[in-house]
């Protein structure tokens, strides 16, 4: 196994685990299958919960209430094609591995059913829904593993492969750097979707300047460029545009959504949530 992915999951598995260290579950009354108590009717209660055998012995009308089912169905969904692959050690990659472990990991230990799905060029990789650290990580590695450089993922098809492949109304955390245009107006009316941005610090605030050979990590392009003040203003002009335009999509289909970079805290951002 390599070591540093080794080394990212036991960071992601401590910070999970340590912060919900003592944390317990209070039950919740509601429609599930656990038995929790008789009580009398009131009114305004559900008159399909009153329990007729125990209210003809009492004279009483009483009802039966039961544990709220609290287990989640969460999906964790990642896109990944050249895009991530900015700057030194495919740091946007490795982030990407780091926040769907902490994701992974949190509704593991809170005995919900999570299941992963990792769409590159090529390849689709899911997991059938498990609560099993074993098929957990081998999602992991997928993601760590994928060979991104100069591949493009059609994003907009994988959302509607995504909308096709869950069926039952789930919580789905998407992971991409949403550089693309990504239409999630049809999938947020069937399933609570929450988006989380990746970006590498350097490419949200550029500071280097010179001239330098780039290449596209997507198409493998070569141009020579000189960068100064002005480039670099104008391509913060044109990342605040996609990115104005991307916040007003979330927003106006009630998405929340959380900007992490690669030097940020990641456990304190996917919190705040």
């Amino acid at each position: 196994m390599d070591t540093n992915f080794k080394l990212l999951t036991i960071r992601a598995k401590e910070g999970v685990y340590s912060l919900l260290s003592g944390n317990h579950l209070s039950k919740l009354y509601g429609d599930g299958y656990d038995f929790a108590e008789l009580r009398e009717y009131q009114v305004g209660d559900d008159v399909r919960k009153i329990n007729w055998n125990i209210s003809a012995k009492l004279q009483k009308p009483y009802i039966k209430e039961v544990n709220s089912n609290r287990e989640l169905s969460i999906v964790v969904a990642s896109m990944l094609d050249g895009g991530l692959y900015f700057g030194e050690d495919n740091k946007k990659q490795h982030l990407m591995t780091e926040i769907a472990s902490m994701l992974a990991y949190y509704t593991q230990y809170n005995n919900d059913i999570f299941s992963g799905i990792n769409y590159a060029q090529n390849s689709i990789y899911t997991t059938n829904p498990t609560k099993q650290i074993f098929t957990i990580d081998s999602y992991l590695k997928d993601i760590y593993n994928t060979k991104t450089l100069y591949t493009k993922l059609d994003k907009q098809e994988a959302i509607k492969d995504l909308f096709r492949r869950v069926d039952k109304p789930s919580l789905i955390f998407v992971l991409s750097d949403f550089l693309d245009e990504v239409d999630l107006s049809t999938i947020s009316q069937k399933h609570e979707i929450v988006a989380i941005i990746i970006r590498d610090e350097d490419e949200q605030n550029p500071t280097l300047k010179g001239e330098y050979n780039l290449i596209s990590p997507i198409s493998n392009d070569k141009k020579k460029r000189f960068i100064n003040k002005s480039s670099i203003d104008r391509y913060k002009l044109k990342l605040k545009e996609n990115d104005d335009k991307l916040i007003k999509h979330l927003s106006q289909n009630s998405i929340r959504y959380s900007q992490i970079l690669t030097n940020d805290n990641i456990l304190t951002k996917l919190m705040n949530l």
